[in-house]
């Protein structure tokens, strides 16, 4: 096996949300593989820019708000022109608002939605007209969710806007297919993050979860990391349009 088909060396990595949790994860993993990473948040990423440094890898922080589709693309184009060019996008960055179907509120939807979808898909416009325009190859890495495929309880926007990344994946890979940019995404399961601390620490809601989880755990930030390595890297050239489920056997149940 040619492990340089795994290699990220010389390669430059946007991550979005990437100051805890999966998106610190995916910037470790891209690390490893000898990648430089772009880390974009809103909060401070000193935790991840210490762990970077700890494995000698290469890690840029960028200040930006997501929710804003215009402060996106500017930060886009202005991480592009300092530190590019960029070779692939992982967007990760996503909120969830938990309430009932009919106490759903218009704020409850589009915050959501701007960051999750709307923001993802205009960073993805971002790196496509840039490597199309050059003639560069480049990848895209969108993070989905097993309510990509499922309906979930009390989070109307936060199912509607995975199941449209998983959408505007395949759209992507459909239209890029052919002129150098690879799109796909990976679906995580239940990981070990601070958005799913309160679930862990409930005796009952944990034992039904992992009652369910073939695996008989919960993910680590890394499983989902080295999943989007994999997708980054050369060794999935002819991948477009995929959606890999990292989820310790959920959806197979």
């Amino acid at each position: 096996m040619d492990l340089s088909a795994f290699s990220l060396s010389g390669k430059t990595v946007m991550v979005t949300g990437a100051n805890t949790g999966i998106g610190q994860g995916i910037a470790l993993s891209i690390g490893r593989a000898g990648g430089k990473v772009i880390g974009v948040g809103r909060s401070p990423m000193d935790d991840t820019v210490a762990q970077m440094a700890a494995i000698g890898a290469e890690f840029v922080g960028v200040s930006a708000d997501l929710g804003s589709t215009k402060d996106a693309q500017a930060m886009f184009e202005a991480a592009w022109d300092e530190h590019g060019p960029i070779d692939g996008l992982v967007n990760n960055a996503g909120i969830i608002k938990r309430v009932d179907a009919v106490d759903f509120t218009e704020d409850d939807w589009d915050a959501v939605m701007d960051i999750n979808l709307k923001s993802m898909f205009f960073l993805c416009q971002s790196i496509g007209r840039k490597a199309i325009a050059a003639g560069r190859n480049a990848r895209v890495v969108n993070i989905a969710s097993m309510l990509s495929f499922q309906g979930g309880i009390r989070v109307a926007s936060y199912t509607a806007s995975k199941s449209g990344v998983l959408g505007i994946t395949r759209l992507l890979a459909n239209e890029w297919g052919a002129r150098g940019v690879n799109v796909n995404a990976v679906a995580p399961g239940y990981i070990e993050t601070n958005n799913t601390e309160a679930l862990r620490n409930d005796p009952d809601r944990s034992a039904s979860i992992l009652g369910r989880i073939p695996a008989g755990r919960w993910g680590v930030p890394s499983d989902i990391g080295d999943a989007a390595v994999f997708l980054l890297a050369p060794a999935s050239n002819y991948m477009h349009g995929a959606v890999i489920p990292v989820d310790g056997g959920w959806l197979a149940r």
